[in-house]
């Protein structure tokens, strides 16, 4: 797992700004009172470099090297896959306050499409999951405005003429739950992919949601939640 502090080492001023939450020039007038200690020896040079198996304290508090975060959020709809919009409310507002600092949507959602959403703080996971080349199975549950007929269904699996796209989709998975709602599991992530391959076939998406990616799922996470991925489940991506 990755950290923020993507070098060995850093400048102390740098450390303690990160890991204390205040500006660097903040940091350096506590450095300068000999309020930081690096493994029990008082420092007051603010350049001093330090490195992630340093024992670091300012006053009797220890300054951990602070880890990248990987969150998974169901969405609510009418929220934007933003850090910040001018006109309507943004996924990191479901955030706390102190989690949100570097905190970056991975991919997005339509402001109306709910559930599954990543947010980190790790730019290289971020691009290995939203690359192109990413093959990460993507499920949503789909309602549907008309009836979803079989030959659809096989449309879908076998990939659909998107307008403007040269070629087809690639293969999906299609499983009927109801007349009018399906989930439909697709590889790719081409702009409203879901709404434009369900247009293909002659209709309408009523309703979005995304239930997993990869093998990680929503399972019982309420709507407007987060929390934090486990291990394993970043090693998915």
């Amino acid at each position: 797992m990755s950290k923020p502090f993507t070098d060995a080492v850093v400048r102390l001023d740098f450390y303690v700004s990160h890991t204390l939450g205040l500006s660097r020039k903040e940091a350096k007038v506590i450095i300068g009172k000999g309020q930081i200690t690096i493994n029990g020896a008082q420092v007051k040079k603010a350049s001093q470099s330090v490195q992630q198996t340093d024992v670091i304290y300012y006053r009797d508090e220890l300054l951990a090297w602070p880890q990248d975060k990987y969150f998974l959020l169901n969405k609510p709809a009418g929220y934007v896959c933003a850090t910040e919009d001018g006109e309507h409310p943004v996924v990191l507002d479901l955030i706390a306050a102190h989690e949100q600092k570097d905190l970056r949507v991975v991919g997005r959602l339509d402001m109306d499409t709910t559930g599954f959403l990543l947010l980190t703080t790790d730019g290289q996971w971020l691009h290995r999951i939203t690359s192109p080349k990413s093959d990460c199975p993507k499920r949503y549950r789909v309602w549907t405005v008309d009836e979803v007929s079989d030959a659809a269904l096989r449309e879908l699996e076998q990939g659909v003429q998107l307008k403007s796209e040269d070629g087809l989709t690639k293969p999906a998975k299609a499983e009927r739950i109801g007349s009018h709602e399906i989930l439909l599991t697709i590889s790719e992530g081409k702009y409203h992919q879901v709404k434009r391959m369900l247009a293909a076939t002659g209709n309408k998406v009523e309703r979005l949601h995304r239930e997993a990616i990869a093998n990680v799922a929503l399972g019982d996470l309420a709507e407007g939640q987060y929390r934090s991925l486990s291990e394993d489940e970043i090693a998915q991506f």
